[in-house]
């Protein structure tokens, strides 16, 4: 780990949003959002749709639109930790998105970031999306899974078989959560297609679960870590158990054209991020302070994350997806391959071609 990655304190200075109402589509449908200003007041970013910002003069900063969730993420950890300060580049806020959006958005450009699972970048490179994987991110560990598996206690699940008839609430299709569960639950003898997978937002999990609208809720950090305190539920498994963490990388996409046309700004965003990842593992219960004032969240409720070191993109994760894809005849055999996926170019602490497995 690189000492000076962990030298920033924290920002004191208050945050100055400036919102606007813009419309932007998606490949799923049109989305409202809300465009914020920058997070640092005296170096605001002016605002701009339908594409990249561009920069005016120079010395100017460059503005990147980022979704503004309720989540643990490492864009505003950086920023709250003051680590966009003396860089190219500030986040853009814009309102919430929905986690199946993020990944179109980002393709088609009207965000410039953003983080969601390997499956899903896979998928819209093969369709065509303009887009690619800059940083790695979250790194599943035993004691901080990326994702963890719920039933009632008076449910009567308890292992694989019991679920088929039942519904399985998770945070969306085409991501970690239906296909690292679907190839645990093959191999485990189950009949998917006899399960009723529902889409529910991670925030919504833990609730949906408990009202019986859901039998088993697969929920992600932060907010797996309220279901776990919760008195009525019971966890089974977490995705380390189901494949010892391989499938838990939840990278940083960019869009194609910003990276192009802003090649030190995308720099600094993956500077940003790996600074935030690296004090994250170092931190882990200070960052889980500074999410916990975030999403209004009781502290002893926020679970952890743990991120890859320096977020230096390996090859294995990728591998596995594009091969559960092409097992879930999703993705045709050769359509894509590993190397249109990620780039370490923007990331100055990859030494070599990273081909360990994360």
């Amino acid at each position: 780990m690189n000492n000076e990655l962990l030298r920033s304190s924290p920002s004191r200075r208050s945050a100055l949003r400036t919102l606007a109402s813009i419309g932007l589509a998606g490949s799923a449908g049109t989305l409202a959002l809300a465009l914020g200003g920058c997070s640092r007041e005296d170096k605001a970013a002016a605002a701009g749709t339908g594409g990249p910002a561009v920069v005016k003069s120079a010395g100017e900063k460059v503005a990147f639109k980022y979704p503004d969730n309720p989540s643990f993420d490492l864009i505003y950890l950086a920023d709250q930790l003051g680590y966009f300060e003396g860089s190219s580049t500030r986040p853009q806020y814009v309102g919430k998105i929905a986690a199946p959006q993020i990944i179109p958005l980002v393709g088609t450009g009207e965000i410039d970031f953003g983080s969601r699972m390997v499956p899903l970048v896979i998928s819209a490179i093969a369709s065509g999306a303009d887009l690619k994987v800059v940083a790695a991110g979250g790194k599943t560990l035993q004691e901080a899974p990326h994702m963890k598996y719920f039933v009632r206690k008076d449910s009567g699940i308890r292992s694989p078989k019991d679920l088929e008839g039942k519904t399985v609430g998770f945070n969306s299709f085409g991501a970690c959560a239906e296909f690292v569960t679907k190839k645990f639950l093959r191999e485990k003898g189950v009949d998917v297609t006899k399960i009723n997978f529902l889409v529910v937002p991670d925030e919504q999990a833990e609730q949906t679960l408990v009202t019986g609208n859901t039998d088993l809720a697969i929920i992600h950090a932060p907010f797996s870590g309220r279901a776990d305190n919760a008195q009525q539920l019971v966890r089974l498994w977490s995705d380390f158990d189901l494949d010892g963490g391989l499938g838990g990388m939840a990278p940083y996409s960019g869009h194609g054209r910003f990276i192009r046309e802003h090649p030190e700004a995308t720099r600094d965003v993956v500077v940003a991020l790996a600074k935030a990842a690296n004090w994250v593992n170092a931190n882990p219960e200070e960052a889980r302070k500074l999410v916990s004032k975030r999403i209004n969240m009781a502290l002893e409720n926020v679970d952890r994350y743990a991120y890859v070191d320096d977020l230096v993109v390996t090859e294995p994760p990728i591998q596995y997806y594009i091969d559960i894809l092409q097992s879930e005849g999703k993705l045709a055999a050769g359509k894509v391959e590993v190397r249109q996926v990620y780039t370490n170019e923007f990331n100055p602490y990859a030494q070599a071609p990273a081909t360990a497995k994360s």
